[in-house]
């Protein structure tokens, strides 16, 4: 089963990075954040990758280019032109990255892939969020509802403290609690390609006309995931993702 991701957008909100490289690309650790997407999905035996690609879509050629090198113990003969790979250290991944266009939307950088899926359904998720969400359960969820989409809800973290006052006086300081009562669309979708007639043009925005047409036509299911996820929209967030990362067991990693 494919799993496709969106990689093409400007990230304008992360602009002090993303001015030089893609938004997927900017690092958690010593990996760009649409590497560790791809660990998740591939955790569960999920290795078919289609990336859709946009600005700076080089980038994300080059790094892929440069893989087998760059994970490999390398020996250099300078002198008859021959590189000998002396350690494969390689994920079991094939990947397809398509230009889906500099200014295409959301929904269009999906249909712009339409040839490129093989089965009946297929991930879709966005190249700037991580989660620990049991991809497996998911499909499992996906497939018992029989609908042609399904998104993994999430609580979000509320972007302010909340205080409880009594008389003037605070009686309770909740620093940026989850959201009890809120569900917000966290990407991680599973999609059957009936999907792609919900998609007008390349002009599309997912979020808005398809996603909206689905829920009309009773065929939007969601999965509630209650664990982790963090999208990574500003430099405020790449940082608590790179502090969790730089503890022993940062909640996404499930390989």
């Amino acid at each position: 089963m494919q799993t496709v991701i969106l990689a093409g957008g400007f990230g304008t909100r992360l602009s002090e990075e993303t001015n030089i490289i893609p938004k997927p690309m900017i690092e958690i650790g010593n990996n760009p954040i649409l590497w560790h997407i791809m660990k998740i999905y591939s955790s569960y035996g999920y290795n078919d990758f289609i990336i859709c690609g946009g600005y700076k879509q080089d980038y994300i050629k080059e790094y892929f280019k440069n893989y087998f090198i760059k994970n490999s113990d390398v020996s250099f003969d300078v002198y008859n032109n021959k590189i000998h790979v002396n350690k494969k250290q390689n994920e079991n991944w094939k990947i397809t990255i398509v230009d889906t266009g500099l200014k295409s939307n959301t929904a269009g950088r999906i249909k712009k892939i339409q040839k490129y899926i093989k089965g009946e359904n297929f991930f879709l998720t966005y190249g700037d969020g991580l989660s620990n969400v049991n991809i497996k359960k998911l499909l499992n969820f996906h497939i018992k509802n029989k609908k042609y989409a399904t998104l993994t809800a999430v609580r979000p973290e509320a972007r302010y403290g909340i205080l409880k006052i009594e008389k003037n006086l605070v009686s309770k300081f909740n620093e940026k609690p989850i959201s009890k009562d809120s569900w917000i669309n966290g990407g991680f979708f599973v999609l059957n390609k009936n999907v792609f007639r919900y998609i007008k043009n390349y002009k599309s925005i997912w979020e808005q006309e398809p996603l909206k047409k689905l829920t009309k036509s009773k065929n939007l299911c969601a999965y509630k995931h209650n664990g982790f996820w963090q999208s990574m929209d500003t430099l405020r967030e790449k940082k608590i993702l790179e502090e969790l990362w730089n503890k022993k067991n940062p909640p996404w990693k499930v390989w």
